[in-house]
C-alpha cells in the first residue's frame, strides 16, 4: 500500500480495506467509512493543542476537521521510517469556486465565525504556533533585500534576456513600492502596544484557501489545518483578499462585499484595516516571481514567467485603484 508499512494501520481500530493517493494526502477506504492520511511534521504537544481547538470550534457548531486518536489516544501514529500521520474525517464536497461569488462570500463569512469563536489565551498557545509581532516586518524587510539582491545580479549581466529587461524596467516602480509599505508597517507597529496586539491576535487557519474550504450536503468545512498559527486574524483574511484579487483584476465591489461578510460575524477594528491595507498593499507578487526566477535555472527562462511578470505589471494599475478605494472605504 504505497510506502505505508501495515505497522501504521496497526495504530488505529478500523482495518483499512483501499488506499488511494489524493492532494498531498492519502484517502483510506474503511469497511464503514472513508479517511483521510496526511503526514504531519510538527510535536506531539503542537498536534494536540491543533485537535483540542478544533474540537472547541466544532462544539460552537463550526465545520471543522474531526480527527480520529490512535488506539492508544495520540493524534499523531508514527510509521517505521519515523514519518508522523493523523487520521480524519473525509468530507465529500466540493472545493470554494474562485469564480463564484457566493462561494467566497460565504468562505470568509465561515473564517470570520471560526475567528470569533476562538480567541485562545496566551497560555494555551503552545511556542510553535506563536508568531511574534515583528515577523512580518522582518519578513517584508528581507524581501526588500531579495529584490535588491535580483536587480543586482540582473544589472552585471552582459547579456539580458527578455524577462530580465522587464524586470529591470519595472524595479524601481515596484521596489519604492515595497519600501514605502515597510516604512507604513513599521510605524504602524511602534504605535501599537503588546497588549493591543493580542486584543486583534489569536489562532489563525495559517493556509486559508479555496482548497480548504469545502462545500458539502450538511454546510460549509473548514479544513487542513496543519498550518495553524497564533497570529494578527487578518493574516487569513488578507492572504484570502490578495489571491482572490489577483483572479478578480483586483475588483473593489468584490472586497468590499468580502470585508462586510467577513464582518457579520467579526467587527473589523481601525487598527484590523490598517493592517490589511497593509498586507494587500505590498507588491507580493512582483516579489514573488523574482524570488522565484533568482532560486531557479536563470538560463533558462519559460514563456510562464514572462507571462505571469507581464500580468502583475498589467495588473498594477488596477490594484493601485484598489487600493486607493480601500484606502477610502477603512475611513469611513
Amino acid at each position: 500500500m504505497y510506502s505505508l508499512s501495515e505497522q501504521l494501520f496497526e495504530q488505529y481500530a478500523f482495518p483499512v480495506t483501499e488506499i488511494q493517493k489524493g492532494r498531498g494526502a492519502y484517502i483510506c477506504t474503511t469497511e464503514e467509512n472513508k479517511v483521510i492520511l496526511k503526514e504531519f511534521d510538527t510535536s506531539e504537544v503542537r498536534a494536540e493543542f491543533i485537535a483540542a481547538f478544533l474540537t472547541e470550534a466544532a462544539d460552537q457548531g463550526i465545520l471543522v476537521d474531526h480527527i480520529i486518536r490512535t488506539t492508544g489516544g495520540t493524534v499523531l501514529a508514527t510509521d517505521v521510517d519515523e514519518t508522523r500521520y493523523y487520521v480524519r474525517d473525509y468530507i465529500e464536497g466540493r472545493e470554494c469556486e474562485t469564480k463564484n461569488r457566493d462561494d467566497l462570500l460565504a468562505a470568509v463569512t465561515l473564517l470570520a465565525h471560526f475567528h470569533q469563536a476562538l480567541h485562545a489565551g496566551n497560555a494555551k498557545v503552545p511556542d510553535g504556533l506563536r508568531i511574534r509581532r515583528q515577523t512580518l516586518l522582518t519578513e517584508y524587510e528581507k524581501h526588500n533585500r531579495e529584490l535588491k539582491k535580483v536587480r543586482n545580479y540582473i544589472r552585471g549581466k552582459k547579456s539580458k534576456n527578455e524577462f530580465e529587461m522587464l524586470f529591470l524596467k519595472n524595479y524601481d516602480k515596484f521596489a519604492g513600492k515595497a519600501e514605502h509599505v515597510t516604512e507604513c508597517l513599521k510605524r504602524q507597529m511602534e504605535t501599537i502596544s503588546d497588549e493591543e496586539w493580542e486584543r486583534y491576535s489569536g489562532i489563525c487557519h495559517g493556509d486559508f484557501n479555496q482548497h480548504n474550504v469545502l462545500f458539502a450536503k450538511d454546510g460549509v468545512h473548514l479544513t487542513n489545518f496543519e498550518n495553524a498559527v497564533y497570529d494578527m486574524y487578518i493574516r487569513d483574511l488578507a492572504n484570502f483578499m490578495r489571491k482572490m484579487m489577483e483572479k478578480h483584476n483586483w475588483n473593489v465591489g468584490l472586497a468590499v462585499d468580502m470585508t462586510a461578510a467577513y464582518e457579520t460575524k467579526r467587527k473589523l477594528t481601525p487598527v484590523e484595516y490598517e493592517q490589511l491595507y497593509i498586507r494587500l498593499s505590498y507588491p507580493e507578487k512582483f516579489w514573488k516571481i523574482a524570488n522565484h526566477y533568482y532560486n531557479s535555472n536563470k538560463s533558462w527562462i519559460s514563456a510562464r514567467n514572462i507571462e505571469k511578470l507581464n500580468r502583475v505589471i498589467e495588473q498594477e494599475e488596477q490594484r493601485e485603484h484598489f487600493l486607493r478605494m480601500l484606502f477610502n472605504f477603512r475611513k469611513e
